[in-house]
């Protein structure tokens, strides 16, 4: 930080990125210089074959290249070392050692040609000497050939349109060009993340609902990544700092410091019942991932016991299932469930953007029509999440401010469509009409079925909804307090998804540059230090958490070259300001319902499984998922395999603790 300007532009490397490249190619070629050596000082004197003097003079210069480059990457490595992440003064010289190494490319290339052409030429001499030769020839071509896929990962398409001006330029810059020049590399940008997305989502159907996601998820990626300029390791060196010093910060804590949020009474009362009422349908919304989850949790037996299933043909019992041709999702489903073929009334494993895949099955045990909605499993189902901006929902109720996810309420809308114009709730509620309707899902599932359930409660009066693990930005504060009353939602550990917003990220950028301007430690010490911190724990680095006046003044400069500059430059910027503080297109939103949070009580190692911990269930407010948390569970607490682990571990420490003061309670029905 910030990105190196080379031959002109700005790349995606910062030059205290270099140390780790530049020590393992210090290795090779160090490795090869010594055989190199090694080999030309043990049969030199063999060397009087025909063709011998072109092998020896190879080696001898061979030799003299391979010193220059390891003085070059040497020196490279000694001043990446240097300054800090926010202070790349002492490593200013970088750009000069890597013109010159660059420059080497071209000897090297030649000289590695040449081997290649006399070796091949058939030169009859000592086949130790024309392997070693061989050898060298293979490194030098695997090093190059490194580099070149290094400098097109690190190729940044905006790098090229740098400002034409330094950054104390409002007295260059009129506010007509500034706008101007504003503007095209907003568009830019845009543009740039656009084929960037589409490329990564080529095999998606291009359809109108595609491109709106491919247009609506660039908008966000542009947007969020233009005022800073952060390269990957900067990102990876500010996950580090953050994760120690929020473990410093928790182990500073005394208990009776720790501030727990209770919203009442009445609500601590029946939360024995709704954790088994979540342990209950959590199997269901598991079922709706089908066979790949059922395959995941039974790695060595899941693909025997439904492989009969999946090759043999019950044409009349699969009338109501859409888009499972070999039967294997059925198959899943049934073992996941534990309920029989007629139970179910429709299942949709149909995928396309903001078109998510669900299963209508009736329960008897809880008296229930159960909707579970399948979470993210598909790149169509990313790019339904990753539509983040907020759409109007049409209620009603008469609720003020009506906002959710955009791209979770088109999936919403989707499986509403299916549910009532085309009868299957109808159908089900015909079958049995006593029964209530309950609505389930994990991850973006989740969040569909909880926008779901507020769209069918005036049909449905009695709907419920349990959404495991939801999505933080999905609802408007208006529409968060009107799901209160029928949506619970159950959070797992240090889950990240449930914490994950557009006003969350924007916070943790804010933090992520807050911590590296105040860190005064080399990258490369911050990461070897993080690494070990998060395999194998020990002391966090005890950095400070607040900055001093001098870097609170640094935070002010520009931190992306181009835009952030523009932007600065432009009549009217507050440093305050930011690209996704708009009220209109991502406002803050919200998680749906009440939250229980399923919160770990004694630890089982860094990477323990999940079995091997122990949960206490509690009540939540949703302020306590305001912060992305950074550690080593953040991605595997989200896993469905894991929660239902971990809600298996609640209800039966709750089962054998039932006679205990505030654990008792019979089980309830669904409310």
């Amino acid at each position: 930080m910030p990105g190196m300007v080379l031959f002109g532009r700005r790349w995606s490397l910062a030059s205290d990125d270099l140390v780790f490249p530049g020590t393992f190619e210090l290795f090779l070629r160090v490795l090869s210089w010594i055989a190199s050596l090694t080999l030309y000082l043990v049969h030199r004197r063999e060397l009087d074959c025909p063709g011998g003097a072109l092998l020896s003079t190879y080696l001898i210069v061979l030799l003299v290249l391979l010193a220059v480059i390891i003085c070059t990457v040497l020196a490279m490595v000694c001043v990446s070392m240097r300054g800090t992440i926010c202070n790349p003064g002492p490593r200013k010289s970088m750009a000069k050692l890597l013109y010159v190494r660059l420059a080497l490319f071209l000897p090297e290339m030649v000289w590695a040609s040449l081997g290649a052409f006399w070796v091949a030429k058939g030169i009859q001499c000592d086949k130790t000497v024309v392997i070693g030769i061989i050898t060298t020839v293979i490194v030098s071509w695997i090093v190059m050939a490194a580099t070149m896929v290094t400098i097109f990962f690190v190729f940044d398409p905006l790098g090229g349109m740098t400002s034409p001006h330094p950054p104390g330029c409002p007295e260059h810059l009129d506010s007509n060009n500034s706008n101007q020049l504003l503007t095209g590399l907003k568009t830019a940008a845009k543009s740039v993340w656009e084929t960037r997305v589409m490329f990564c989502c080529c095999c998606v159907v291009q359809d109108d609902n595609a491109r709106v996601a491919f247009s609506s998820t660039a908008d966000l990626f542009s947007t969020y990544f233009s005022d800073t300029d952060l390269v990957p390791s900067d990102i990876a060196a500010g996950f580090t700092l953050l994760h120690q010093q929020q473990d410093n910060i928790s182990s500073s804590l005394e208990p009776q410091e720790v501030v727990t949020h209770f919203p009442g009474q009445s609500q601590e009362a029946d939360l024995d019942a709704e954790v088994e009422n979540c342990h209950h349908f959590m199997p269901f919304a598991a079922a709706a991932y089908g066979w790949p989850l059922y395959i995941y949790r039974n790695p060595f037996t899941g693909l025997c016991r439904i492989g009969g299933d999946c090759c043999r043909s019950r044409e009349t019992e699969y009338d109501a299932v859409e888009g499972d041709q070999h039967n294997c999702h059925f198959a899943s489903i049934l073992k996941t469930t534990g309920l029989q073929y007629r139970d179910f009334i429709h299942i949709s494993f149909h995928d396309k953007v903001y078109e998510l895949p669900f299963i209508v099955v009736l329960d008897h045990r809880k008296e229930a029509v159960v909707v579970a909605v399948r979470g993210t499993m598909s790149l169509q189902d990313v790019l339904t999440d990753l539509s983040a901006e907020s759409e109007n929902i049409e209620l009603e109720a008469k609720l003020q401010d009506c906002v959710a996810h955009k791209g979770i309420a088109q999936a919403a809308r989707y499986i509403y469509r299916r549910l009532v114009n085309d009868g299957i709730l109808s159908q089900a509620f015909s079958v049995a009409p006593e029964y209530r309707l309950v609505l389930v899902g994990h991850s973006l599932g989740a969040g569909a079925a909880a926008l779901l359930a507020i769209m069918l409660r005036k049909a449905y009066p009695q709907v419920r909804a349990y959404a495991f693990s939801p999505p933080r930005g999905l609802l408007s504060k208006s529409l968060y307090e009107h799901s209160k009353d029928f949506i619970v939602s159950l959070i797992l550990g240090m889950d990240v998804i449930p914490r994950l917003s557009v006003t969350n990220m924007e916070d943790l950028k804010r933090r992520i540059l807050r911590v590296i301007a105040n860190c005064n430690k080399p990258k490369y010490k911050i990461l070897l230090h993080g690494c070990w911190y998060g395999l194998f724990g020990g002391n966090p680095d005890n950095s400070p958490t607040e900055l001093d006046e001098a870097n609170q003044r640094a935070l002010t400069q520009p931190l992306l070259g181009e835009q952030s500059l523009l932007t600065r430059c432009s009549p009217g910027y507050s440093s305050s300001d930011s690209p996704l503080d708009s009220p209109t297109k991502y406002p803050p939103l919200y998680p749906p319902g009440r939250i229980i949070h399923l919160e770990e009580e004694s630890g089982s190692g860094r990477f323990g499984c999940c079995s091997a911990a122990r949960y206490r269930a509690r009540w939540a407010h949703e302020a306590e998922f305001g912060k992305i948390l950074i550690g080593p569970k953040m991605l595997t607490d989200h896993l469905p395999n894991i929660v239902n682990q971990a809600l298996d571990r609640v209800v039966a420490d709750r089962t054998a603790c039932v006679s205990c003061p505030g654990q008792g309670g019979p089980p309830a029905a669904v409310a």
